[in-house]
């Protein structure tokens, strides 16, 4: 080694392999911060004026030609940076600088060009995010042309295997982060349980549909048009609920649905000043609404922005012959988010249809919906193919079981402990 080994050349290749590792770095940080930020909190920078912010947006709107670009860029510089020690170290040592300058550099990149840049853009990932943006979206509109023919050579491998490159919706992903985040932070203590109960029950009214949470026909108080009208007056006086719906020769034949409110106007009406007619005049179905009917297979999101936009609570949910399978309200999908909702008229069992026995097992309601067992007992029994325990027991049973029959599935043991006709109504359920 003389003097002149430390020549311009050499000075200048050491520059260069120092501002490749430099920029190795970048990609590094980039690659992370940008994957690794919240989009969310990029959003309210945004928002707020932040024109890193906007662009951290705008280059992880595609992630797949964003991450290509930084890859392109990382492995250039990586492998420029190998080639140029290489040379020099050879330059130096002879033939034993390839194997000293693989080492080095494997040393070099690993912590200043891989772990330490790393480690700041996982740590402050938003803040690195709106610095490196600017720069990245730069390097993506470079290396385009490169990109597309690496996209679409990998998609045709891809396809060779029978694979699609993500395929998945984006808005669906974000759906589950968020519904994630939550869980999450209900496991670590930092959501209760019923800000949690009431954050994912909001999520899911998109993804669920009226005949899950409706009240079924059999259990719809109804009044019969032809009934004398003192017993009609009863019979609404005596009722917890305000609406009702009116019918004459079959619950099919639904004509109307009366509040409460404009029967008492009615009836004051008939009764009140000399010339009254009486409450005999009284005509229930001209007294009615006109019903609002809806398909079965509506969203609770969808429904809830039919009440709000008709300025009503009710609606009677019809299959798709038309026949009548129940009435959803209002209430019925506010309390999917924040829980049952009564009031002084409503029976409030102390129950709920939920008990726990001695030997630690529960004696559940055959209607008690699984969603709302599950969310009271934090369980994860399926409610994709029947609404209620009874009918998940039908269903997975193949038939209607006797009281007494015992069952074992979704890792729960569960026995019939009373049938009315063909319907469960009690059962116990022990955990395995």
């Amino acid at each position: 080694m003389t003097p002149e080994t430390f020549d311009t050349a050499f000075w200048l290749t050491t520059a260069a392999i120092l501002a490749l590792l430099m920029l190795s770095a970048f990609f590094s940080g980039s690659e992370t911060s940008l994957t690794a930020s919240s989009r969310a909190k990029l959003k309210a920078q945004a928002d707020r004026g932040s024109r890193g912010a906007q662009a951290a947006l705008r280059v992880t709107d595609d992630r797949e030609r964003m991450i290509g670009a930084i890859l392109l860029g990382n492995n250039i510089v990586n492998i420029l940076s190998a080639a140029l020690a290489t040379a020099l170290l050879t330059r130096l040592f002879g033939d034993s600088g390839v194997a000293l300058a693989t080492l080095v550099m494997t040393v070099l990149v690993l912590i200043f060009g891989e772990v330490m840049p790393k480690t700041v853009a996982i740590t402050y990932p938003e803040a690195v995010a709106t610095r490196v943006a600017p720069a990245i979206r730069l390097v993506t509109l470079v290396f385009s042309p490169v990109i597309v023919v690496v996209r679409t050579l990998v998609n045709a491998i891809l396809r060779l295997f029978g694979m699609r490159a993500d395929a998945s919706d984006p808005l669906l992903a974000l759906r589950e982060e968020i519904a994630g985040a939550i869980a999450l932070g209900h496991s670590e203590g930092a959501v209760e349980k019923e800000d949690r109960d009431r954050l994912l029950g909001a999520l899911d009214l998109a993804h669920r549909t009226v005949d899950e949470i409706m009240r079924h026909r059999r259990q719809i108080e109804m009044i019969d048009a032809d009934l004398p009208p003192g017993e009609i007056i009863t019979r609404v006086l005596a009722s917890p609920h305000t609406r009702l719906p009116i019918f004459r020769d079959s619950d099919d034949n639904i004509l109307g649905v009366v509040h409460a409110k404009d029967l008492l106007r009615e009836v004051d009406r008939l009764v009140r000043g000399p010339d009254a007619p009486g409450i005999e005049a009284l005509d229930i179905v001209k007294v009615a609404m006109k019903p609002y009917f809806i398909p079965d297979t509506t969203t609770l999101d969808e429904q809830m922005r039919e009440f709000l936009a008709r300025r009503t609570h009710f609606a009677l949910v019809v299959d798709e012959y038309g026949a009548l399978q129940g009435l959803i309200t209002l209430e019925d999908i506010l309390e999917e988010i924040v829980g049952d909702i009564t009031d002084e008229f409503d029976v409030v069992r102390k129950d709920a249809g939920l008990v726990q026995t001695e030997d630690g097992s529960w004696l559940v309601d055959g209607s008690m919906t699984i969603r709302d067992l599950n969310r009271a007992m934090d369980w994860r029994l399926p409610d994709d193919e029947a609404n209620t325990i009874a009918g998940l027991v039908i269903h997975e049973a193949q038939m209607i079981p006797n009281e007494g029959q015992v069952f074992s599935f979704h890792g729960f043991r569960f026995t019939v402990m009373q049938r009315r006709e063909n319907r469960i109504t009690k059962l116990k359920l022990r955990p395995l």
